[in-house]
């Protein structure tokens, strides 16, 4: 049974005392027998439950070797959007900011994909205004790593995900970046990506890393900085030019590691990195554009930062392996400065750039602390447990987001409206329990305390099972929830419409919307079940996936009150849980070394249906269907090719109004498929190039801004990669 009750302080502190005792007393001990056996040597005899989730059928994991032999890219997202059940999408059906697309798993949208960097939360993109309908103007959190430091990427979807609590109801994206070496070493990569033709942006970028011991098997070091600008498209690329293209992007980062092995098995890595991500850009607010032309004087002009993001992020981590197990603990503070010029809150023209060109921050602060210990055991039954505890707190303060007060005559007493904070504190078990050989049960319980939104427990079951030498049945099934946003929650946010943006039920067409502290969160059910097939190097999946999800957040549809500012009334709603949902698909891979040298690599998502029960619209606007095949020839120890194809199914728009003035288009985008071709050369020891051209075929798409057509598919491309190693 699912709860959602207020919970007293006095029971929060309990909990988290609970917490850090659950891992004291196993470190106590693990120190005591080390005294005693000098000689120890580190055993570890159970795969941990995390470890056997990153096994299920919802799991993928993308390596270093798999990043390096691909086409090379600007943004993971690129690479993580050919897996399978993983699309990129806006925040909603509504298709606005359309060229600003995140990472969406399996239909939930990109506020239920969690992003983590090394296992720890990543949450810029909470900086970003959330609007009516669901939207941030963000590209994600998904490019605060360069692509050439990551040494692989996890992919978590459905049930195995539900495990790191809320927003990873659609899934998890964990980039795992490259550690301190005990020798010295460092790489200079180049890339650029240069459109055939020239009303495309394109791409250029630098990226530096070192590496090495400070001091010899004691202290590592690691040091990489990124340098990358992709150019906005031209003006008027579109059909109409109210319709913008895709904005470019300049990016700099610099991130260092210092890892202290404090014993041989002791482990002490301090973190801390800098970034700063600017938008080029096109003149795109929501579904169309400001004028950028000099007729009107005080607008931002095509090619200027119109907005700049900042974020700062420190983490200590302390790693120890024991004969027991292994135990972690993690703190992390991060800090991220959204600085926009202002922008108008009033419906129709929502998103259009002031006219006094004045730039407003929003500041978002993140705490994080994590605890976990893991302990094989071995009598009775083989098994492996894990206890965990997770403190998260965020803080927002966003003067522009109550901005429309003084809009509507209210008087402000609160000098803070902009201003909301929240905490999260979690305990989490889960056992990997195999009780005969060749199977796994593996069943978690995760409970988590909201500040404002109080308790939440979300039990989850996975399961597999060998089916003779070469099947295997996995089957999972899991409770997964997402607490409000500080958006949605905080009673200080407003939004003014003067018409465009009001519920159906409005007697007029002027509204404005506050937060609602008295929310549910967001809930969903996600199973999955399906075949694996291994032999040898073949190996090929199916699977059948269902979310059934409810109390989604939306923008008010019931008029609560009436007030009148002058001579003009207004109708006060304010966000609200809605009704039930259902997303159900089959996703597939398959692989087969055609020869010893020639591996042909498949996956297919079909999305049966996707649909909010009380609108009948789909939660976010993706294909019907999405393969990805790819075929790759190692010619010999130093080239490897592969040409890639990649088909995307049928597009369709919500098909139901819900507010006032909005426009249902029947504009559907067609399937579509793109090709591309590559090489990637050892040219030494320590040099390698990659080259090749994407979207060989030169399929286009133009943006209409109506429909499903929200988008800018950019036409062919040539790319060149080359990574010096020293």
């Amino acid at each position: 049974m699912i709860t959602n009750i207020k919970t007293s302080p006095k029971l929060l502190s309990y909990l988290c005392s609970y917490a850090i005792l659950s891992i004291l007393p196993f470190s106590a001990y693990a120190i005591d027998d080390k005294e005693n056996n000098e000689n120890d040597v580190i055993v570890v005899t159970a795969v941990s439950a995390q470890d056997m989730l990153k096994q299920q059928l919802g799991a993928t994991t993308i390596t270093s070797e798999d990043i390096e032999n691909g086409q090379p890219v600007n943004d993971l997202s690129d690479i993580i959007r050919k897996q399978p059940g993983v699309n990129l999408t806006g925040n909603s059906s509504s298709g606005a900011r359309g060229n600003n697309r995140q990472i969406d798993i399996r239909g939930m949208g990109p506020e239920n994909t969690l992003i983590l960097i090394d296992g720890k939360p990543v949450t810029s993109r909470n900086s970003v205004r959330y609007s009516w309908s669901g939207e941030r103007d963000t590209r994600g959190d998904s490019n605060w790593v360069p692509v050439e430091q990551v040494e692989r990427v996890e992919i978590l979807r459905g049930p195995a995900a539900a495990r790191y609590g809320s927003g990873a109801a659609g899934g998890v994206v964990n980039i795992v970046t490259k550690k301190p070496t005990n020798k010295w070493g460092g790489a200079v990569s180049l890339y650029t990506a240069i459109p055939e033709d020239s009303k495309y942006g394109d791409t250029k970028r630098i990226n530096l890393s070192l590496t090495g011991p400070l001091i010899k098997d004691v202290l590592g070091f690691r040091l990489y900085g990124n340098l990358n600008k992709t150019d906005s498209d031209k003006y008027g690329i579109n059909s109409s030019s109210s319709v913008a293209g895709r904005e470019g992007v300049r990016n700099k980062d610099l991130n260092s590691s210092f890892i202290w092995t404090i014993a041989e098995n002791q482990f002490l890595t301090f973190d801390a990195g800098y970034s700063r991500q600017g938008n080029i850009y096109t003149g795109d607010t929501q579904n169309s554009t400001a004028p950028l032309d000099d007729t009107i004087p005080n607008l931002a002009k095509s090619g200027e930062e119109t907005n700049r993001m900042y974020r700062q992020n420190y983490a200590l981590t302390y790693d120890s392996y024991w004969d027991f197990g292994e135990a972690k603990l993690t703190f992390q503070y991060d800090k991220t400065n959204n600085t926009r010029l202002k922008e108008g809150l009033t419906g129709r023209v929502e998103g259009a750039i002031s006219s006094d060109l004045e730039f407003n921050t929003s500041r978002l602060k993140n705490y994080y602390l994590n605890g976990e210990t893991i302990i094989p055991i071995e009598k009775f039954v083989n098994q492996s447990l894990t206890f965990g505890f997770e403190w998260t707190r965020q803080e927002l303060d966003d003067p522009g987001s109550s901005s429309q007060a003084d809009a509507l005559g209210l008087t402000n007493n609160n000098k803070n409206r902009g201003s909301a904070d929240a905490n999260t504190t979690s305990l989490y078990i889960e056992d990997n329990i195999e009780p005969l050989v060749g199977t796994n049960i593996i069943p978690g319980l995760r409970f988590d305390y909201h500040s404002e939104f109080g308790a939440n427990f979300s039990p989850s079951l996975n399961f597999s099972q060998q089916l003779g030498e070469y099947f295997k049945l996995k089957a999972g099934i899991a409770r997964a929830f997402k607490a409000p946003n500080l958006y949605q929650s905080n009673t200080g946010y407003l939004l003014l419409t003067r018409g465009n943006g009001c519920p159906l039920t409005a007697s007029t067409g002027q509204c404005y919307l506050v937060g609602n502290d008295d929310l549910d969160p967001e809930i969903s059910v996600n199973k999955e079940i399906g075949l694996e097939y291994q032999y040898e190097s073949w190996q090929a999946s199916f699977t059948y996936f269902r979310n059934d999800y409810k109390n989604k957040i939306i923008s008010g549809q019931t008029v609560l009150d009436k007030i009148v500012v002058g001579n003009t009334q207004y109708n006060v709603t304010q966000w609200e849980n809605s009704g039930k949902a259902v997303i159900q698909g089959l996703e597939g891979n398959l692989r087969i070394p055609l020869l010893p040298s020639l591996l042909w690599s498949n996956n297919m998502t079909y999305m049966i249906e996707s649909k909010d029960k009380n609108t009948g619209n789909p939660l976010s606007i993706i294909p019907k269907f999405t393969i990805n095949s790819t075929l790759e020839w190692k010619v010999n120890d130093k080239l490897n090719t592969f040409v890639n194809w990649t088909q995307y199914g049928k597009q369709k728009p919500k098909q139901y109004e819900t507010r006032m003035g909005e426009t249902i288009s029947d504009v559907e985008v067609g399937s579509y498929a793109q090709f591309a071709v590559g090489a990637n050369y050892q040219i030494m020891k320590d040099w390698r190039v990659n080259l090749g051209i994407s979207n060989l075929l030169n399929k286009q798409i133009y943006r209409e801004a109506k429909g499903a057509s929200t988008y800018n598919e950019p036409g062919r491309f040539y790319y060149l990669a080359t990574t010096i190693s020293f």
